[in-house]
């Protein structure tokens, strides 16, 4: 009663062109999201400047310096910037 076994490998199909994009693009976005996770982990701030994480604080603080600095923008643009900047001034 001796049975014979099959020993040879298993027949693997050959990856098509949809498995190749799709394999090199879960691999490229796995690399993307450990250059994000190790850019939040590893700040580098080059600016004598300290960071600022509150951007209603840096809005807040100035709004003086924005005026000035918003003389060059056409009008139109500077008038709805400054909107902008109101309306989130006006968040609780």
């Amino acid at each position: 009663m001796a049975t014979e076994f099959d020993l040879s490998p298993p027949e693997i199909p050959e990856p098509t062109f949809f498995d190749n994009v799709l394999r090199y693009g879960l691999f490229l976005g796995a690399i993307f999201q450990i250059i994000c996770i190790l850019s939040i982990l590893l700040p580098s701030s080059k600016s004598s400047e300290p960071v600022r994480t509150n951007s209603l604080t840096f809005l807040l603080t100035r709004k003086k310096d924005s005026a000035s600095n918003l003389k060059g923008i056409k009008k139109p643009l500077l008038a709805s910037l400054l909107i902008v900047v109101n309306l989130v001034m006006a968040l609780p």
